[in-house]
């Protein structure tokens, strides 16, 4: 048996460096009343979601006779399927990530990290086994984990410009989210999506975008440089490349939607500007659609 008082220093230990984001993703998660974690998906459960007839092929030991007598055909009583399932998570780690436009605005990094969290902490308090994608964090249930997932996510930089999603540690029939910005190479989030629905996960892309890189608000003599400094480019007229731009900018979200489409994801797009409750209803809403 598990020493209370060693597991309450362990998570104690793991809790130490990490208070901002934790409490964040808490604070987050409490502004969102979700109630039960109803999947209404017939299965083994304990609870009754809803009467259906009889049909062929049915057991007749699986009829409710006693709903059966006040009509004149046979009922089943079906059970909410409740068995709790993995959901793996992935955030961009990338140096793209960590870039905000002004002050007041939270960096995509950490507003990704905070999503991940917050959606952990409403999956993990209905049972769910939630886990980090590539990052060596298999998905288990409990305060602990969600712990170890907020150490993780709080050390979740990466050296290159642009993260890469992959899918080594999902398993079969699990689910999936993919938070970045999905401004990098597109190649490998094809692959893992590809992967993902060879193994029979499915899941949910959302890209995090600046407001100013929605609107590219740049006029005249602009230097142009990405986070990690690998990428740089100065021009005179920055307000001639804005058309272009947005239509690069659109053409990604189209691929990334049909890409989502094909595989049996689900897209969407959130910004920074705009409230974490909306984009965190949403991502936990997506997960109920995808079964």
């Amino acid at each position: 048996m598990t020493d209370p008082a060693a597991l309450r220093a362990r998570a104690e230990g793991l809790a130490a460096p990490l208070p901002p984001l934790l409490a964040g993703a808490r604070h987050l998660a409490r502004t969102v009343a979700l109630g039960s974690h109803g999947r209404r998906r017939p299965g083994q459960g304990d609870e009754f979601w809803q009467y259906r007839p009889f049909a062929g092929g049915d057991e007749a030991r699986m009829i409710d006779w006693r709903r059966s007598g006040r009509s004149d055909g046979h009922f089943l009583r079906q059970k909410e399927w409740q068995a709790a399932q993995s959901v793996m998570l992935w955030v961009d780690g990338g140096r793209s990530m960590a870039f905000a436009s002004g002050d007041r605005l939270p960096a995509k990094g950490h507003r990704a990290s905070e999503l991940a969290l917050a959606l952990a902490i409403l999956l993990l308090r209905a049972g769910e086994r939630v886990g980090l994608a590539d990052r060596d964090l298999p998905p288990r249930t409990g305060e602990l984990q969600l712990l170890r997932l907020a150490g993780a996510l709080g050390d979740a930089e990466s050296a290159a410009e642009y993260g890469a999603p992959g899918t080594r540690d999902m398993r079969a029939g699990s689910r999936a989210v993919f938070l970045s910005d999905f401004l990098g190479d597109i190649a490998p989030v094809h692959a893992a999506l590809t992967a993902a629905a060879d193994k029979g996960v499915s899941g949910v892309l959302m890209q995090i975008l600046d407001p100013q890189e929605e609107a590219f608000p740049f006029d005249g003599r602009t230097i142009f440089e990405s986070m990690g400094g690998g990428l740089r480019h100065e021009t005179l007229k920055a307000g001639d490349l804005r058309g272009r731009y947005l239509d690069r900018l659109a053409a990604r979200k189209a691929e990334l939607r049909d890409l989502a489409r094909l595989t049996g994801w689900q897209y969407g797009c959130h910004h920074t500007g705009d409230a974490a409750q909306t984009a965190l209803l949403w991502l936990y809403a997506a997960l109920e659609r995808d079964h």
